[in-house]
């Protein structure tokens, strides 16, 4: 009898402990939400709706580039749950059209007339596009909050071999945790300096595909962002800016 409640004691003082250790091991997706320290939510970029805000460029050696909108929209595109009601307009898509001189390692870029701030903390960045299922590769340009410039491919390494639509995302690497390396996006001193700017995309081109003419398509740029040093900032607080 006695052997039986020493081994029962064991099995309850064995499942304590582990109880007691899953409770002291963190779960690192549960991280920041359980202690309610991010406010994760989609923000609109650009919805590619206005002429004249994007420059194409590529060099004159290597061939023509030009870019307009025409009307047009993913179907399977959803929209952002904020927008709703506000009637914002979503009519239009970004074009472009290349047409090489010669085979070779080209490439060519679609810049906005400013650099496009992102609010918060990007953990991603999402574009719609239509690259008709040639070789070349897409990148995004960053320019992180001292102003470093970065490069960035895509998913399926940044390939836009696909048919059609498709959202294609660019995953921000956070920060080190020093907040000195990689790109960084906050000023670990301050709560209100913080966020990148998006400067663009380049398009490095297959030389086996970089012939003929070649036309892709955008819409929809949109950041997946984390708002609560944003939206949790203290009013009170002074701007060192004296």
């Amino acid at each position: 009898m006695m052997k039986k409640i020493g081994i029962a004691l064991l099995v309850l003082l064995s499942a304590g402990l582990v109880f007691a250790q899953e409770l002291d091991t963190p779960d690192p997706e549960r991280i920041g939400v359980v202690a309610g320290q991010q406010k994760i939510k989609y923000v609109s970029i650009d919805k590619f709706e206005t002429e004249g805000t994007w420059n194409v460029y590529m060099s004159s050696d290597e061939g023509v580039i030009k870019g307009r909108l025409f009307e047009g929209s993913p179907k399977d595109k959803e929209p952002i749950e904020d927008e709703s009601g506000f009637n914002i307009p979503d009519e239009h898509v970004l074009g472009v059209r290349v047409d090489y001189f010669r085979r070779g390692y080209n490439s060519f870029t679609i810049t906005p007339v400013r650099p496009l701030p992102v609010p918060g903390i990007t953990k991603d960045v999402t574009v719609w596009v239509v690259g008709r299922n040639y070789n070349h590769v897409l990148k995004i340009m960053l320019k992180d909050f001292f102003g470093n410039n970065f490069e960035l491919v895509g998913e399926n390494n940044g390939k836009l071999n696909f048919q059609g639509w498709k959202k294609v995302t660019f995953t921000i690497p956070p920060q080190s945790g020093d907040g000195k390396h990689g790109i960084i996006q906050r000023d670990y001193h301050y709560n209100n300096r913080m966020g990148l700017k998006i400067t663009g995309f380049k398009v490095e081109c297959d030389p086996e595909d970089a012939y003929g003419s070649y036309y892709i398509y955008f819409d929809d740029l949109r950041a997946h962002t984390d708002l609560y040093a944003e939206e949790s900032r203290d009013e009170d607080d002074m701007l060192d800016n004296w």
